[in-house]
């Protein structure tokens, strides 16, 4: 069983662990399951969840399960979820006036990178996450894991290849952010938008110049001559700006 073939040709995704399988089971889920391989000795606490899943378990030793999947498996927990039908970003991203938060993600390559965003998407309760042609699939494997099912649960739509951010911003009611440290505007300068879209670019290269010209460049302050985050840090921390200005932080028992 290779995975990108299960991804790329067979609108397939592999989930792996015990987290990512509640989520996809559980009522929040944008997916459903379509067979489990789990372990003899992770039956009975799953128990909870298998009952009403929906689809067939299968069980094998952990060898077993390896060959079959072609790597090694450490958590005996497995599945295979359906992907369904691709989103439009219109159906995702809710209607003006109402507060919407977006995260578009430009030309990233990297799976980890991907998944830690997704799950800073979830904490901070952003509505959509966006992905151009080029940024990879947030559901492979390791994307899903690291995302902690976030990518599970958080809606999300890729745009066709070529498409402009901003032209799709205007449509959308969205003010377009260019996050970069080249960028004229530092975080907490100006008051932020309710209806944001958040566009972050790839480590290294970053966002086209032209973009963040025609966007509202933002750039977070660090100290010294030191201005590299990773890019999953570098949104969670403008996603928790923006959250705090759409009262979407829970806040917390009182001391």
């Amino acid at each position: 069983m290779r995975e990108r073939d299960l991804v790329g040709r067979a609108g397939r995704f592999v989930v792996e662990g015990e987290v990512t399988l509640r989520l996809l089971l559980g009522p929040r889920s944008r997916f459903r399951a379509e067979s489990l391989l789990l372990a003899p000795e992770r039956l009975s606490g799953l128990a909870g969840v298998l009952g009403a899943c929906g689809a067939p378990v299968y069980v094998a030793d952990k060898p077993v399960m390896s060959a079959v999947t072609g790597f090694p498996i450490h958590r005996g927990v497995l599945a295979i979820g359906l992907r369904g039908d691709e989103a439009a970003p219109e159906a995702i991203v809710p209607p003006a006036p109402t507060p919407a938060l977006v995260l578009a993600l430009a030309g990233l390559t990297n799976h980890d990178n991907v998944g830690a965003a997704f799950r800073n998407a979830a904490a901070f309760g952003a509505d959509a996450v966006l992905l151009d042609a080029t940024t990879c699939d947030p559901l492979y494997r390791k994307a899903i894991r690291v995302s902690a099912g976030a990518a599970l649960v958080t809606p999300f739509a890729r745009l066709s290849e070529g498409a402009d951010w901003l032209a799709m911003a205007d449509r959308l009611g969205l003010e377009a952010l260019a996050l970069s440290p080249g960028a004229g505007e530092d975080l907490g300068e100006r008051p932020l938008p309710t209806r944001a879209l958040l566009i972050l670019g790839t480590e290294g290269p970053g966002l086209e110049a032209g973009l963040i010209r025609r966007a509202r460049g933002l750039r977070i302050p660090m100290a010294g001559d030191f201005d590299s985050l990773n890019v999953a840090t570098a949104a969670g921390i403008v996603l928790h700006a923006l959250a705090r200005v759409q009262g979407r932080l829970n806040a917390g028992p009182a001391q």
